[in-house]
């Protein structure tokens, strides 16, 4: 196969999964907002505080 061709069959490739991305990301992003996606993060589990029984 040319590799001209396998090169820019590959990039179509590509830029096809980069913009089905691109388009996911912004309807999620439309039901979001960045202030509570900047606190994402910290909606996690609580931390266990340590004990002194697991010091040793």
């Amino acid at each position: 196969m040319n590799v001209l061709a396998l090169t820019i069959l590959i990039s179509s490739c590509l830029a096809g999964i980069f913009i089905a991305c691109f388009a996911a990301e912004i309807r999620r992003s439309r039901r979001s907002s960045p202030e509570r996606d900047s606190l994402l993060p910290l909606d996690g589990e609580p931390v266990k505080k340590p004990t002194p029984a697991n010091f040793s």
